[in-house]
């Protein structure tokens, strides 16, 4: 990996996922981009308006201009605050800081041939509110990119075990790549699991022979089990139950429904998964 795309909000999220990065700098040579965006549609809200419509057209300029004076005000704060963590590890020279306006995921467009992994928060600024709801921007950036996505968790500890969930699908082959391919996991102890109910049993033996062997290619010495039962059950139970620090699956399973939703077993690991989710389309 080269360049990582770091995104964040302000939020506590945001402040987590700024210390894997840092985690992730420790292990690799990219570069990193941290990244604000100004929603553009907060000076469209009904209250901006009713200001305008009260106070008249130059007093309306007047509040609208200190406004977006404010925003960026915030924004200042909040890279700086991001790039903090970077620094106190050591790491302040490889981090550059960037404050754009408009919608997150347009602005992605801009780095999607540039940026080997985008990271952000599974949860953002309104996460106290809303405890059990995905963010709505992080499903967006994850329907709307082609790259990888690292979603991280609440708080942070560093990754020791990682766990591939394997189908067989060709965004688990994206994956089996990337981590056969990429120093930044290195080292790591490796669980690979494939679940037998999902898909048909002869297929999953193959399927699981398939990966451990290019991870055993690459240097790993994967530990490989085929569970039985639903795959969101049966996975997130062993994250729980071998204390996996990050869990590593295709956005997409063989039964994909484009536009909708990411894919009912995604949306429901990282919901119930208390740990990051790399994710590849």
């Amino acid at each position: 990996m080269k360049r990582i795309l770091v995104c964040s909000d302000g939020s506590n999220y945001s402040r987590v996922c700024c210390q894997y990065a840092a985690w992730l700098a420790g292990r690799t040579e990219a570069g990193f981009e941290v990244l604000y965006v100004t929603d553009l549609r907060q000076f469209e809200v009904p209250l901006v308006a009713d200001i305008g419509g009260s106070l008249g057209i130059q007093p309306y300029q007047a509040v609208l201009g200190q406004l977006e004076e404010l925003e960026k005000k915030k924004a200042d704060v909040i890279l700086e605050s991001a790039k903090s963590v970077f620094t106190e590890a050591g790491l302040g020279g490889r981090v550059h800081a960037t404050h754009k306006t408009g919608l997150l995921v347009d602005c992605l467009t801009d780095y999607d041939q540039s940026t080997d992994l985008i990271m952000l928060g599974k949860r953002g600024e309104n996460a106290n509110f809303a405890t059990e709801h995905l963010g709505s921007t992080m499903e967006r950036v994850l329907r709307a990119s082609s790259r990888p996505c690292l979603v991280t968790s609440r708080s942070f500890r560093p990754i020791s075990r990682m766990l591939l969930a394997y189908d067989g699908s060709p965004s688990c082959r994206k994956a089996l790549e990337h981590l056969a391919g990429s120093n930044a996991w290195r080292g790591l102890e490796l669980h690979i699991v494939i679940v037998a109910g999902a898909i048909v049993a002869d297929d999953a033996v193959k399927h699981l022979r398939e990966a451990e062997a290019a991870m055993k290619a690459a240097g790993f010495s994967p530990i490989c089990q085929m569970l039985h039962g639903s795959p969101e059950d049966q996975i997130a139970a062993y994250v729980t139950s071998n204390d996996i620090h990050l869990l590593a699956m295709g956005a997409y399973g063989h039964s994909r429904i484009r536009y909708l939703i990411i894919g009912s077993t995604t949306t429901g690991m990282i919901r119930t998964c208390k740990v990051p989710v790399l994710l590849f389309r």
